[in-house]
């Protein structure tokens, strides 16, 4: 059969990228406690493609990622990129995968269980060398440290979200960084509270005022203490009694 994509292009423009996008598909990542765990990703693969090609073939992408789909875990994944970008025949291959992870986690006083669900990804380049990152959203809760400070009585409070983007170079467990992230809120949050958890976590964020600014830069201690060689830190919070949102922002490249 004729291989249109294979034919020749005259125009003389190679593009950056070209690929799938909005892929859904079931995977497979590691889980602490459970050693596995399955979750649906939403998967970008992409190659670059020469100026004299005319077109890729997309359902290789999908073709590949099928063999991986069942441990996507990190090595795996940039394995996965190689060979997409051997059997394409491209410089250079991206991918990026966002899904939701799950962790049972108990209340602080009751330790009534329930499930928290965090949003993870991992971005990776594969060509002349490899890059591989590593994104964690973790949902918080601040309280105002000046609404505390000027107020008789009470404080302003409300949730927020910290992402994190880390450049992989050893192993080491999402759990352990979300940990981390919630230990630099006013609060964590959680899925089951009873009366008495909510008494005590009501009074914890009040005794832990923290600004946006407070939040990126303790988890910037955390995550300096942990190793990584670059990362980002933001965090944004939905202002209760203002119609905006917080933000901060940082990076971090160790020399």
């Amino acid at each position: 059969m004729r291989d249109i994509q294979n034919e020749q292009d005259t125009r003389e423009i190679p593009l950056q990228k070209v690929g799938v996008r909005n892929v859904k598909y079931p995977v497979c990542v590691l889980d602490k406690n459970h050693k596995t765990q399955n979750t649906t990703a939403t998967v970008d693969l992409f190659v670059n493609l020469p100026h004299n090609f005319k077109g890729t073939h997309m359902s290789r992408f999908i073709q590949v990622f099928h063999k991986y789909h069942q441990d996507i875990t990190m090595q795996h994944f940039l394995d996965m990129l190689e060979e997409i970008r051997t059997k394409l025949d491209a410089k250079t291959a991206y991918g990026s995968i966002t899904f939701p992870y799950f962790i049972e986690k108990k209340a602080p006083v009751s330790e009534s269980e329930g499930i928290m669900q965090y949003i993870c990804g991992y971005e990776a380049t594969v060509g002349d060398g490899r890059k591989f990152y590593i994104n964690i959203e973790v949902p918080i809760a601040t309280l105002c440290p000046c609404s505390k400070a000027i107020s008789e009585y009470g404080a302003h409070n409300q949730r927020g979200k910290v992402k994190v983007r880390l450049l992989y170079k050893n192993f080491f467990w999402i759990e352990d960084v979300i940990k981390m992230i919630e230990k630099c809120a006013s609060t964590p949050l959680y899925s089951v509270l009873k009366r008495k958890d909510e008494k005590y976590v009501t009074e914890h964020a009040y005794e832990n005022p923290r600004f946006v600014e407070d939040v990126v830069r303790e988890v910037y201690l955390g995550l300096k203490k942990q190793g990584f060689d670059w990362f980002s830190v933001e965090a944004e919070t939905e202002e209760s009694i203002h119609n905006h949102n917080a933000y901060a922002y940082t990076e971090y490249e160790g020399r």
